[in-house]
């Protein structure tokens, strides 16, 4: 079967932002004028499409990334709407790895806000060029400039305006385009609103014409030619303008600013024309980068060109009630067909691809050939994970994986009956396959299960899904605080380990030093022998028994994070050495450095972020202050008191109850994990 659509034609965007930007407003809107769906569903009335889960349209958020496509000018746009609740960043986290480019949505009142900092800071890191859309226009209170200078601000980003607002609020009655220096009124119309096109209004010509200069003084700072023409008064042509904008926007150079009301549905078609326009193909991505299944130091490239070997990313893994487990995968070489056996490189298995699936939301049309570029869903796959790397069997690469943060909140859940406790764990299988920041695991103190995530609203859902969609009720324990460990000082520690094991002797010596890592960096293992101290496979042995011996600290049992280990020394015996004696003499070593490095247990602490009327502010200062918050700053937005706050997450239980009561229900916060610091932890015989 052959492809439809070039691949110069083909856009893979995501749409971000902070929660309630309007992210699934625009996506509904983007469908609706695409001519996806006939009818717009609201977010407000559950109706919304990209909302198909229950969970989603009873609470108004999007929890999980949504795909979808829509064609627009004989472009095809593959969309995946990601959530804006901060306890949901993996979903946006692994969208964005895999995304050409993006949408990042603002709020024209609130502007750049703690989330929109959080996916903005991820793209940066996967280098995902975007344009900004800069939402709600029509509300009372909503400022284009300010919310420019927020990004110049918050984001160090470069925003350059292609487009900029005829009024604001009420008076919302167009656009400028700053690229064709027209207006664009909208009135309203039976399919939603359209567009007139007229001159600009007299009073806004001197600032278009300022942000006209601006625009092209940034398309065309990186060509010299341009530039010459441009400075000797020449006029530079549309399409040579449009280009030079597209490979500043594609090498994010800058960031082009758009706006609009998705609600009111105006904007959202001249947004279309502006992610055609500007936002990447696969083809202008260009390279991607792998590295050898045999050596991890040797790169790999693959070119995203329908000739070349087969490459993917299974990038998410959904539960779907009809066909089962679906592994959404990004093509970023080659072509796959149904039928077709491909290579798990992460887990060195076969897989068999019987089936392929274009995702319209949760509706599924089957097809029989993808090719580069392409996200597809595919059922029936038996043993592969989030971030594993499919590829042609002859040609081997593994791309790189992708990092997620690691749970801070852990809950007790059982279920009601003892015929219900399998189904349980069958069902905590699956919603640890789909979701990397969820993890459970059987207490063997208490017999519990205990089930980790990034948030209570987090764990909330888990537990909300498993009585939806597994059937299965369940009693829940409070939240409690995942609380780690970590060392203080530098200890070297000689262990030796001689035993008999039957008619056999086990040896094995180890020197280790264990030093305390950066906070976030984690494990780390350096090996400073040779292989005439102790051979290679020993030291593979020596480090898997650290890294396991890490589960269980010495204060009071909590994991042991942000400590490095070096081999510094040992002997081994030729007849009686063997790679478990190593891992046993490493395991003791370690357990007995960890309690002479003074350890400490730390707990999580979160960047807290709340907006309150100035009436409220000292109240909600003193509360914070009161939970052990440390008040980092207190800047004003509109009429609003934003305090910013550093706080052990121990004390921000039932937070939103208290801040509405101090409020009356005027005030709002959000919560992002910060970092891990030394803690105050209530023990039966005091403070530690």
């Amino acid at each position: 079967m052959p492809r439809t659509v070039d691949i110069g034609r083909v856009r893979n965007i995501g749409i971000m932002a902070h929660i309630d930007a309007g992210k699934t407003t625009t996506t509904e809107r983007i469908l609706f004028f695409a001519g996806v769906i006939h009818r717009m569903g609201e977010v407000h009335e559950g109706t919304a499409v990209m909302d198909y889960m229950e969970q989603e349209r009873e609470r108004g958020i999007t929890i999980t990334s949504a795909a979808t496509t829509c064609f627009w000018r004989d472009y095809q746009i593959n969309i995946i709407d990601t959530p804006g609740h901060v306890d949901f960043t993996a979903e946006v986290q692994r969208s964005l790895r895999v995304l050409d480019g993006a949408v990042a949505l603002f709020d024209a009142v609130a502007g750049v806000e703690p989330q929109s900092e959080t996916v903005w800071r991820q793209a940066d890191e996967y280098n995902v060029p975007r344009i900004a859309y800069i939402n709600k226009m029509d509300r009372m209170g909503a400022d284009f400039k300010r919310v420019i200078e927020m990004m110049r601000e918050q984001l160090a980003a470069r925003p350059i305006a292609l487009q900029m607002p005829i009024g604001s609020g009420d008076e919302f009655e167009g656009l400028i385009d700053i690229f064709r220096m027209k207006a664009f009124l909208f009135k309203d119309g039976q399919s939603g609103v359209e567009t007139i096109e007229a001159e600009i209004p007299e009073n806004l010509l001197k600032e278009a014409s300022e942000l006209r200069t601006e625009l092209v003084e940034a398309a065309i700072e990186n060509d010299d030619e341009l530039m010459e023409q441009y400075l000797n008064g020449e006029e530079i042509g549309e399409d040579v303008l449009k280009s030079a904008i597209r490979q500043g926007v594609i090498t994010n150079r800058f960031t082009a600013i758009f706006c609009g009301s998705s609600f009111k549905n105006k904007g959202v078609q001249l947004l279309l024309d502006a992610i055609v326009d500007y936002l990447p193909s696969p083809e202008d991505v260009g390279v991607i980068e792998g590295f050898d299944v045999e050596d991890e130091s040797k790169v790999l490239k693959r070119m995203p060109l329908d000739d070349e070997p087969f490459s993917g990313l299974a990038f998410k893994i959904l539960t779907d009630q009809f066909v089962g487990k679906l592994v959404f995968t990004r093509i970023y070489s080659g072509s796959l067909k149904s039928g077709d056996a491909v290579l798990n490189t992460i887990s060195g298995k076969k897989e068999r691809v019987n089936r392929l699936l274009k995702m319209h939301a949760n509706r599924r049309e089957e097809i029989q050939e993808a090719f580069a570029g392409d996200i597809v869903a595919i059922p029936g796959l038996r043993v592969t994970r989030t971030g594993d790397t499919l590829c042609d069997q002859k040609n081997p690469v593994i791309f790189e994986k992708i990092q997620f943060a690691e749970p801070v909140i852990n809950q007790s859940i059982e279920a009601r009956t003892l015929a219900e406790q399998d189904k349980l764990i069958e069902a905590l299988i699956k919603l640890t396959e789909e979701d990397p920041t969820f993890r459970y695991r059987n207490d063997e103190e208490s017999g519990q299960v205990i089930i980790s995530g990034v948030g209570e609203l987090h764990l909330e859902i888990i537990v909300d899904r498993l009585k939806r969609e597994f059937g299965i009720s369940t009693k829940a324990g409070k939240p409690q605080v995942a609380y780690r460990e970590t060392i203080t000082e530098t200890v070297t520690h000689e262990e030796t380990l001689e035993r008999q094991v039957g008619a056999k002797t086990q040896f094995a010596r180890v020197i280790l030093e264990l030093f305390p890592n950066e906070r976030g960096k984690g494990f780390s293992f350096d090996n400073q022998t040779t292989a005439e101290i102790i051979p290679l496979q020993f030291v593979s042995a020596v480090e898997e028994g650290a890294r396991e011996s890490f589960g269980v600290g010495a204060v009071a049992g909590y994991p042991v994070i942000d400590v490095g280990v070096r081999l510094i020394g040992g002997s081994f015996d030729p007849a009686n050495s063997n790679e478990l004696a190593f891992k046993i003499a490493s395991s003791l070593a370690i357990k007995e450095a960890i309690r002479k490095a003074s350890p400490v247990v730390l707990e999580p602490a979160f960047k807290v972020e709340v907006t309150v009327p100035n009436d409220y502010l000292g109240d909600v200062v003193a509360d914070l202050s009161s939970r052990r918050g440390k008040i980092e700053g207190i800047s004003q937005r509109n009429i609003l008191q934003v305090v910013t706050s550093t706080v052990p997450l121990s004390e921000m239980f039932g937070y939103v109850t208290q801040l509405r009561s101090i409020t009356q229900g005027r005030g709002s916060y959000n919560m992002t994990f910060s970092h891990y610091e030394p803690a105050i932890v209530k023990a039966s015989n005091g403070y530690f």
